[in-house]
């Protein structure tokens, strides 16, 4: 009898994960910019925090196998 495999490491999967999170934080940022009066302003806000976010799901997605 074999051990399961560990789960091993995709990149494609790593950078939809970052892509999808960094959409939605842009995305949360142009709503509250929108509402707020600046929409570029909160753009560069949510893209800020999406990068950050981003990397921040994909090291937790992936930290045992990193």
């Amino acid at each position: 009898m074999q051990a399961a495999s560990p789960s091993s490491f995709e990149p494609a999967g790593a950078g939809g994960l970052l892509l999808a999170v960094l959409v939605l934080f842009v995305g949360a940022g142009l709503l509250v910019g929108w509402l707020a009066g600046s929409t570029g302003v909160g753009v560069l806000i949510g893209a800020v925090v999406g990068i950050l976010g981003g990397i921040f799901a994909v090291y937790r997605r992936y930290r045992g196998v990193i």
